[in-house]
């Protein structure tokens, strides 16, 4: 039995405890899951309602089927009807193609490459690639980063600079002729 299917049983006996269990190990899974329908703003919110629904429905899990699928149900229907209540204002089409392209292809491009990025990243060094997480994807300035690891700011300085130059080292590895074209 996996563990997604053991909490779903406890939570259909309404053990104690066991909605806990499960937020603890599929929270942050569901707060990223409803962030791409609704955006970082209104995540927690659609997070505590399926919560809350998981409780409220517990009884009505089936063992025979797998949790995670339940559960990630419930966190879609709740994102959608977090969608709908919303008050729909006029876009202009011209401006939406600017952000996202005509059929959508730059934004599936930019979720590649980050995609690509973050698997660089996690090539590296674990102590370049923590400096790096820090900076660009925590957003902290690196007098924050060296406080956080607390090392010196020349240190976090050299290693964001070497962990910058391997990262673009491995990601022309993998992207050759992505690279060839950009120069």
């Amino acid at each position: 039995m996996e563990p997604g299917e053991a909490i779903g049983l406890r939570l259909s006996r309404l053990e104690a405890g066991a909605l806990e269990e499960a937020y603890a190990a599929y929270g942050a899974a569901v707060r990223a899951y409803v962030t791409r329908f609704v955006g970082p703003s209104e995540a927690d919110d659609v997070v505590q309602r399926t919560f809350l629904d998981v409780w409220r429905y517990a009884s009505r899990y089936d063992p025979e089927q797998r949790f995670t699928g339940w559960l990630f149900t419930i966190a879609r229907r709740r994102a959608i009807d977090s969608l709908r209540s919303r008050r729909h204002d006029v876009v202009d089409v011209d401006q939406a193609r600017q952000l996202v392209g005509e059929d959508g292809r730059e934004t599936a491009e930019r979720y590649a490459d980050a995609a690509d990025v973050r698997a660089a990243v996690a090539r590296l060094p674990e102590h370049e690639r923590r400096v790096i997480e820090l900076t660009y994807f925590a957003d902290l300035a690196q007098a924050e980063v060296a406080a956080v690891l607390g090392a010196p700011l020349g240190t976090v300085k050299a290693r964001a600079s070497r962990g910058t130059r391997r990262l673009a080292g491995l990601m022309s590895a993998t992207r050759p002729e992505t690279s060839r074209s950009r120069r």
